[in-house]
């Protein structure tokens, strides 16, 4: 990395971290090949790439997660090899996941001294000082400007408020280097804001951090130094101002993306593929009425805490409504169970796919054809393994979902993208006529969401019936044919494509009406 940073106590100028040919493979198959960069003392460098590029690999050698298999590592002017994670912690080394490492069952303070407790001595015994803990936690948590008392039960907090206690318990541990592996991906603008501004106020007090994100605005708004990694390999690492957004994109994905958004071909049908009419559920939805006609994207827009996810939760029968009705392909349903909403061609991407969509320690086999093994079963009952396996690995290479085995190779091993890519084709293998979609490019890289809309389109343009759900506006007007807007549990305002307008969109997600009345379905 260059040095044109602050220097170091002695005047010298201070890398406290170098990797030296860091190399590593899983199953025969290299995920870094001759890896070496620095990080320069009180320096926030950004980490950037596809998923599967080796971005987590790099930062779980460090952390004790895994081992290399060749180069070294020197951390604060030594050599340095965390066999475990408790070595890096013990080092001054901490990590914020994307999900985050907290007891949800247990209190703030208890979340933030988990590794040690204060203690004091009484009658020659060593007991827990909880005074001290409630008072440190105090000082931690205002340091991260989270005013919530210590006894606070984590299970309470928001997403963004867990972040801050994640920081908290790595300040508390005198942490000289934090890594950030997509912190912004499940909080709110405003969230994301306040963890934006928090981690300047690090860098300015010489903690360095290593933040790795797919959204390129924030790493060009906060990072010092990049570091680029495509396939394994570095590509490119120097100082942020080298580097444009253009540049960056052909670095990551290796070519350029003239088209980012892929365009419509195909125009939506007039036949309605669902409707809904009067859904209602306290609190949630508010006599919620649409149609979905069949080769449509309909995007919903709107701020956390809307309704969106809560709408397609109901409509796939994962939580109750308690008036409205349901029509699919123009027969009316009830949709009471997942089950019954797969029976109707309905199907459900989640936006949580670690915990709701995958089976992480199964294979890719195992989980793209869980949803479909009736329709490969003989007379018998017996699954048809060998036309399963045709039909899977047909998929598979049709959403180009990189694996080494699809039978053996648990899809936990897999990166973000390939996981999304993985349950997009379990449901694909169903043949679904309507597929809800609820934040598909969440924690993916611009490569992979690319595939992601182009996947999008061809569906479309097959004739299924897509609702997609996204907290991005840019993306819901690229995609979609038409746009609704709900706020507080109701559709407040719609358009086409021919009226889309960033502008009308945030103004409904607040809750203002549009001056001019909603275009009809």
């Amino acid at each position: 990395m260059h040095k044109t940073s602050a220097k170091g106590w002695c005047g010298f100028f201070v890398n406290i971290l170098e990797y030296h040919g860091v190399g590593k493979s899983f199953f025969g198959v290299p995920v870094l090949q001759n890896v070496s960069f620095s990080l320069q003392e009180g320096h926030i460098l950004g980490v950037v790439g596809e998923n599967g590029a080796g971005k987590s690999t790099l930062v779980n050698i460090l952390g004790g997660v895994v081992q290399p298999d060749e180069g070294h590592i020197q951390f604060r002017g030594r050599e340095f090899c965390a066999r475990r994670p408790t070595d890096a912690f013990a080092q001054g080394i901490a990590f914020i996941h994307q999900e985050l490492n907290l007891f949800t069952n247990l209190s703030v303070a208890e979340n933030l001294f988990i590794a040690g407790f204060p203690t004091r001595r009484f009658a020659g015994l060593r007991w827990i000082d909880r005074r001290r803990a409630a008072e440190r936690a105090g000082e931690l948590l205002r340091t991260v400007g989270l005013a919530i008392p210590p006894d606070t039960p984590v299970e309470m907090l928001s997403q963004g408020e867990r972040q801050l206690v994640e920081i908290a318990k790595a300040l508390g541990m005198d942490a000289r280097l934090i890594i950030f592996d997509e912190p912004t991906t499940s909080l709110s603008r405003a969230d994301a804001e306040r963890l934006l501004a928090l981690i300047g106020r690090l860098r300015a007090e010489r903690i360095s951090i290593i933040y790795i994100s797919h959204t390129l605005s924030d790493i060009f708004r906060l990072c010092d130094d990049l570091l680029v990694l495509r396939d394994g390999e570095v590509v490119g690492t120097g100082p942020r101002e080298r580097f444009s957004e253009a540049a960056l994109i052909s670095l990551m994905v290796g070519r350029t993306l003239d088209q980012y958004y892929p365009p419509r071909d195909a125009q939506p049908s007039g036949e309605v593929a669902l409707e809904v009419a009067g859904l209602y559920q306290p609190g949630i939805a508010e006599k919620i009425e649409f149609r979905l006609h069949r080769g449509e994207v309909l995007g919903i827009a709107g701020l956390m805490g809307a309704g969106r996810s809560e709408l397609a939760r109901i409509l796939f029968g994962l939580e109750p409504h308690s008036a409205g009705k349901i029509w699919v392909a123009g027969h009316e349903v009830q949709v009471r169970s997942p089950r019954e909403a797969i029976r109707h061609g309905m199907a459900f991407l989640t936006d949580d796919r670690r915990e709701e969509g995958l089976f992480m320690q199964a294979g890719v086999t195992g989980n793209i054809g869980i949803v479909s093994l009736r329709s490969f079963t003989r007379g018998t009952g017996l699954v048809n393994a060998t036309a399963l396996k045709r039909s899977v690995a047909e998929l598979a290479a049709a959403v180009r979902i990189k694996c080494a085995n699809l039978d053996r190779q648990e899809v936990k091993t897999l990166s973000g993208g390939n996981q999304q890519k993985v349950v997009f084709a379990k449901w694909l293998l169903s043949k679904p006529a309507v597929l809800i979609l609820d934040e598909p490019t969440r924690g993916i890289d611009i490569g992979a969401r690319h595939e992601v809309y182009q996947i999008v389109n061809e569906l479309a343009g097959r004739g299924t019936a897509i609702l997609l759900i996204s907290s991005d506006i840019e993306e819901l007007i690229g995609v979609c044919d038409r746009i609704l807007v709900m706020c507080a549990g109701e559709v407040r305002d719609e358009m086409k494509r021919a009226g889309f307008d960033r502008e009308r969109i945030l103004r409904a997600a607040l809750g203002r009406r549009a001056a001019d009345a909603p275009e009809p379905g």
